[in-house]
């Protein structure tokens, strides 16, 4: 019942639509999400996760998992982030890609919604650290569309990495065009 809302409102009341799903089936990823302009991002993550029907996450301070709120957050994907034991954000990431048999790690590399000059790279070292491929995802408001790149294995070279996966983006345009990262 939830999965037929969601596509009424997102296909037919804002005349969106998914591109590339197909390439979002890889069960353990880090899903590379780019231009983040807006909050109105997030309810185009939930209603893509819901009309998919394929798990996808994102990771939060553990604190925000307490009662009364944890419930709803997990089951929007979420996933708590404990950094005790002296990890850092990568290996404490890195380390639920280990204990999950699917996890889809949602990330928006620009870190914000106001304008960056550069990506933040976690995402990157993250997929790097726990072995899974980077998926580029689109929130392309130009278009109306959601739109699922192929999945690339970051090779150790940031620089040359980050070059090709830029090239998914061309073109796109985020709700706030003027804050969407320089392709």
């Amino acid at each position: 019942m939830k999965k037929n809302i969601y596509k009424f409102i997102f296909f037919k009341l804002m005349g969106w639509k998914i591109v590339g799903m197909e390439n979002a089936a890889v069960k353990k990823c880090v899903l590379m999400v780019l231009p983040h302009t807006s909050n109105h991002d997030f309810y185009l993550g939930i209603f893509t996760r819901g009309i998919s029907g394929l798990e996808m996450n994102w990771v939060g301070k553990k604190e925000l998992f307490k009662f009364p709120w944890g419930f709803y957050f997990r089951s929007v994907g979420g996933e708590p982030l404990d950094r005790s034991g002296g990890l850092n954000k990568v290996d404490a990431i890195a380390s639920i890609f280990d204990r999950k048999e699917v996890f889809r790690l949602a990330v928006a590399p620009e870190g914000t919604r106001k304008k960056v000059t550069e990506l933040r790279s976690g995402f990157y070292y993250i997929a790097l650290k726990a072995n899974v491929p980077i998926v580029p995802v689109a929130f392309d408001w130009g278009k109306k569309q959601v739109a699922f790149g192929e999945a690339f294995f970051p090779t150790g070279d940031y620089a040359a990495d980050i070059q090709i996966l830029r090239k998914f983006y061309e073109g796109v345009s985020g709700k706030i065009p003027e804050n969407g990262f320089p392709i």
